[in-house]
Parts: structure tokens; C-alpha cells; sequence
């Protein structure tokens, strides 16, 4: 099971989640809900103790690694994403030498879901900072062989997010799920591959400025 760990970057925060943030998730979900259409966002103290309690179970279970998502500039947390649907690909006989991703202790896959942010923080680069750190946890520490990254096909905001990080699309699974707005959900798939987060990465960090261009190296 993944250990608890923090995730610095120089925008953000990604701390482990737990109910210590509450009040802070909860003002940050009342922000203005009007972008939450296709994203369920607990409201209020009950709903958001709830929502924290159950993510914390599926976490002793070795299921999820959820945070909360601190933004530096404000001090405060902002928002929720996890990595997800861990998945450990064990066997009666070990990878072959070379292979890369361990098996048991930490997972052979996994999803980035269950990503909110308050209204304030929305288009500040903390949503893709946030996806840098948990990327590069899955795949320069843990080694997974793929992430999944998924959104409501009528959210086009998500998924323009989730291509611009240089993810596939792998699908659209029909009926997927029941949506945040109570109808039947149409889940649009994407993935990127270990073979893939190299150039994934270099795409983030430029955008992140934390990788120079050729003009400014020379």
C-alpha cells in the first residue's frame, strides 16, 4: 500500500487529506458552484465529512491516495484530487529483469480523479501544477505503466485540460455511470503510458516554467 506523502511544488501543496482541512474544503466549495455541473462537489460540513471519511477508508485499503490541494500563494486549501483505482499487478513469478513498475507495494496502475477547485483557484495553473506532482509520483516513484484519466464527455473544459497535458483518448464508454447531474454519463477515457510521461513531462514543465528553452540555455 502506497505510504502517505506530501507533494511541493512551487505553486501548490498537494498534502494528505483529512479532516483537518475540512472547514477549508468547505469554503472552498461554496466559492461559486456554478462550474461543478458535471463534477460532484460535496456542499456543506455534513456532505464534505462524508466525503472526507470515505475517501480515507478507500485509502486503508490501499484503493486511493487522496490530498488536498494547498495553494501557496493563498495559504489555503482549495480544492481535492487523488490517484485512484490502484491496481497491483502481482503473480507467482516475478517481472522479467528490466521491466520497470514493482508489484505489491506500490501500484501497476492507476487513475488521477476526483480533481475540484475552488472558483478562485480555477485558471491559475494550480490544476496543472497539481497534475505535474501526481504524475510524476506515479511515474518516476512508483513506476506505473499507465494512468487513467477520465471526464464526462459533455465537459468540455476537463477534457480540453486533459488533452493539453498530452494524454490519449482512448474512448468514450456509452452509459458509462450516473453523472453528477443525476442523468446517465457518457465517460470519455484517456491514458498516457510510462513510454509516453518523458515528452508528458517536458510538455508540463515548460508550461510550468521550470524547464528553459534552447535559447535560454545557450
Amino acid at each position: 500500500m502506497p505510504a502517505f506523502v506530501t507533494l511541493s511544488g512551487r505553486f501548490v501543496r498537494l498534502e494528505p487529506l483529512s479532516l483537518a482541512a475540512l472547514d477549508d474544503l468547505v469554503a472552498a466549495a461554496c466559492e461559486d458552484r456554478s462550474t461543478y455541473s458535471f463534477t460532484r462537489v460535496p456542499v456543506g460540513r455534513d456532505e464534505m465529512a462524508s466525503y472526507v471519511e470515505a475517501a480515507l477508508a478507500e485509502q486503508a485499503e490501499g484503493r486511493t491516495l487522496p490530498f488536498a490541494i494547498r495553494w501557496l500563494h493563498t495559504d489555503r486549501v482549495v480544492g481535492a484530487t487523488r490517484l485512484m483505482n490502484l491496481e497491483y499487478w502481482q503473480g507467482p513469478m516475478p517481472w522479467p529483469p528490466g521491466t520497470k513498475g514493482a508489484v505489491g507495494e506500490v501500484p501497476s496502475v492507476a487513475d488521477i480523479g476526483y480533481t475540484w477547485l475552488a472558483a478562485s483557484a480555477q485558471g491559475t495553473g494550480v490544476n496543472r501544477e497539481s497534475k505535474y506532482l501526481l504524475l510524476s509520483l506515479a511515474f518516476e516513484t512508483w513506476q506505473v505503466h499507465r494512468i487513467t484519466l477520465k471526464a464526462d464527455v459533455r465537459n468540455t473544459r476537463s477534457r480540453v485540460a486533459i488533452e493539453a497535458l498530452g494524454a490519449h483518448l482512448d474512448g468514450v464508454r456509452r452509459a458509462d455511470s450516473r453523472g453528477a447531474d443525476d442523468t446517465v454519463r457518457d465517460t470519455a477515457y484517456y491514458s498516457i503510458l510510462s513510454p509516453e510521461w518523458p515528452t508528458v513531462r517536458d510538455r508540463l514543465r515548460m508550461r510550468l516554467g521550470l524547464l528553459e528553452t534552447a535559447s535560454e540555455a545557450a
